[in-house]
């Protein structure tokens, strides 16, 4: 495959992407009106609101809460903003543990992978898992007796072709092993979920590895033993919990032309610990052996990407492979980096903020150990001396606002009783090579507050997390070894 980076950067040389405004900008480009309407979401689910890309395969991503939540046709009741901060540290402090001690140049192994406490934070996508299980066992009609929205209440929505058993997955750039629950998978210590239940007796494509297989050997620490000649795995949460069961494989679709035959994942027959909504499992995208990437790398180009959209009433999408074309034009680029002996995150250099076209004076050394791309993590951690000039700058620039009291660790909130439109500061992320990335509003209030949160000290890497990445499409080219930020892409 071509370098990926040099053909991106040449691009960018050409392209329409945010340039960082002087001081004496117009405000036309220091900040932007936003009705707060906008950043809330509606009744009814919209859907797309910009056409997903049309080079690659990609499938429809959603948020886990709201209208167009597959989870139950959305009825799941979504957690407050206190649970979900509270959930979302958890996620955090999990990737900071994993990275605690580890020379930028010279990472130590390990293998424990994010929380699962933080699915409640996790982004969407349906898949195809085997052919299809209908009708489906008694054992799971039995468990998805009662579950609001019933048996793939919301199949609808899915571009599923017939003939595949719909599985709703997270998406998670921060671990390496994909898992869905197999039957049997008893409720506890297995949690609900809206799809009916993956049962490998109804595949005829189903195969466990056999232990002493070149995949069983690959799972390394993942490798749990062996039962009856079947491989077992095992992914230990740092927190205790975890998913077991045999290693597996067996046919992943995507849509009617795209499936990746002999898709090796994890099924699932026991958990510990409590999950907290009703997806099938894991979409691993980590950097490892085992991850989807690195099992379709041949096949796209070893890339993917997704949108998030901007409120659970919009739709984002999910793809493989490096886009082409008229498109590649509109990415602003800069190199990935990666820890050698810790290949699961992906992490780009921060190089500034800017705030109102102007500056944050911060010096370059506080950025010094990159920020993880966490397709999980919600709101982005910064170095405090970061995020003290950013709450400095910002709360300047809103001062005509009535404070409000903190929210959890949001601590720059606002009360915005009777307000219908706020002149919002613009704020963009500016990463090495100068890629400059121009926050979205949603991706600047969150609740009410500023979206961004502190780190403990300025030597822990910083987290970019989903709430900043919103409405750009972030493509991930492990193969050209770069990262591209496409703005408006939903």
């Amino acid at each position: 495959m071509a370098p990926v980076l040099p053909l991106l950067l040449l691009l960018l040389s050409s392209s329409s992407s945010p340039t960082i405004r002087a001081a004496a900008a117009d405000e036309e480009h220091e900040y932007t009106l936003v009705a707060l309407s906008s950043l809330q979401p509606k009744a009814t689910c919209a859907g797309h609101r910009v056409a997903p890309p049309q080079n690659t395969t990609w499938v429809p991503l959603n948020l886990p809460h709201g209208p167009c939540s597959p989870l139950s046709g959305g009825a799941t009741t979504p957690p407050s903003v206190a649970e979900l901060l509270r959930h979302d540290q958890l996620r955090v402090d999990d990737i900071l543990t994993r990275l605690s001690g580890i020379p930028i140049n010279d990472s130590k192994p390990t293998r424990s992978v994010g929380g699962p406490n933080a699915q409640m934070n996790g982004n969407l996508i349906d898949v195809g898992v085997g052919p299809a299980q209908s009708p489906p066992s008694a054992w799971a009609q039995q468990q998805l007796s009662g579950l609001s929205g019933g048996i793939d209440a919301v199949a609808a929505q899915s571009s599923l072709p017939a003939g595949v058993l719909r599985q709703t997955v997270v998406v998670d750039t921060a671990s390496d092993v994909p898992w869905v629950q197999c039957v049997p998978c008893p409720i506890p210590p297995c949690h609900p979920q809206t799809n009916t239940f993956y049962d490998p007796t109804k595949s005829r494509t189903y195969a466990a590895f056999p232990c002493g297989s070149p995949a069983c050997r690959q799972l390394g620490p993942y490798a749990n033993g062996c039962i009856n000649n079947q491989c077992q795995y095992k992914v230990t949460y740092p927190d205790g919990s975890s998913s077991s069961g045999t290693y597996s494989s067996d046919v992943l679709t995507f849509d009617a032309t795209h499936a990746v035959s002999n898709f090796q994942f994890g099924c699932s027959h026991a958990e510990q610990g409590s999950f907290d909504n009703r997806a099938a499992g894991i979409m691993a995208l980590g950097g490892g052996p085992e991850s989807l990437l690195a099992q379709t790398a041949s096949r796209w180009g070893n890339a993917f990407s997704y949108c998030i959209p901007p409120t659970s009433s919009n739709s984002g999408f999910f793809g493989l492979g490096v886009p082409g074309g008229v498109a590649s034009s509109r990415y602003v680029v800069t190199p990935m980096l990666r820890y050698p002996n810790l290949p699961t995150f992906y992490r780009v250099l921060l190089r500034a903020i800017t705030v109102g076209g102007q500056r944050l004076n911060v010096p370059a050394a506080v950025f010094s150990a990159g920020s993880v791309m966490d397709s999980r993590t919600a709101i982005s951690r910064l170095p405090p001396t970061a995020y003290a000039a950013l709450r400095a700058a910002f709360r300047n620039a809103m001062r005509m606002y009535r404070p409000a009291p903190p929210k959890g660790n949001l601590d720059t909130c606002y009360d915005f009783t009777g307000v219908a439109n706020v002149r919002l500061p613009r704020i963009a992320l500016v990463f090495d090579r100068n890629a400059v990335v121009e926050l979205d509003p949603s991706g600047i209030l969150f609740s009410s507050c500023l979206a961004f949160a502190s780190n403990r000290d300025d030597h822990m890497p910083g987290i970019l997390g989903s709430v900043q990445q919103q409405t750009y499409e972030v493509l991930y080219a492990v193969g050209g070894g770069a990262v591209g930020f496409r703005r408006a892409a939903c």
